[in-house]
């Protein structure tokens, strides 16, 4: 991959059936070991249970609260700065507890794309 700069202003959010809107940051074939989603929950929604196959996960909290579950994990609450750590193959899902939208940032490794993504609640992929 080469060196390049993605303006923020060419970026299209779109719904995703999990529950939250994302913007796709940075995912592209050319830079396979990383890629940027920054996701927005709306007050009071909570995505759906879900799992990511090898492909770790983590969520960079930038704005909003919100109670996250992952795996064996206690529900926890996150707030700006909080990072959380998912292990591919682990069940995980977010609720938004806030007064406003739950914004955060999913970096994924290697990149996101849709064959890893497995919806537990629909049996989906």
């Amino acid at each position: 991959m080469h060196a390049k700069i993605i303006s923020a202003d060419s970026l299209d959010e779109h719904w995703f059936p999990e529950g939250c809107h994302i913007v796709e940051i940075s995912n592209h074939p050319d830079d396979p070991q990383v890629s940027i989603a920054r996701a927005r929950v709306e007050v009071g929604a909570k995505t759906r249970w879900h799992l990511l196959q090898q492909t770790w996960e983590r969520y960079l909290i930038l704005d909003g609260q919100g109670v996250v579950e992952v795996g064996d994990l206690d529900p926890a609450t996150v707030s700006p700065g909080d990072v959380v750590i998912i292990p591919p193959g682990t069940p995980q899902r977010i609720h938004n507890t806030g007064t406003r939208d739950l914004v955060f940032y999913a970096i994924c490794s290697p990149r996101f794309s849709e064959a890893c993504y497995r919806d537990l609640e629909t049996g989906v992929a």
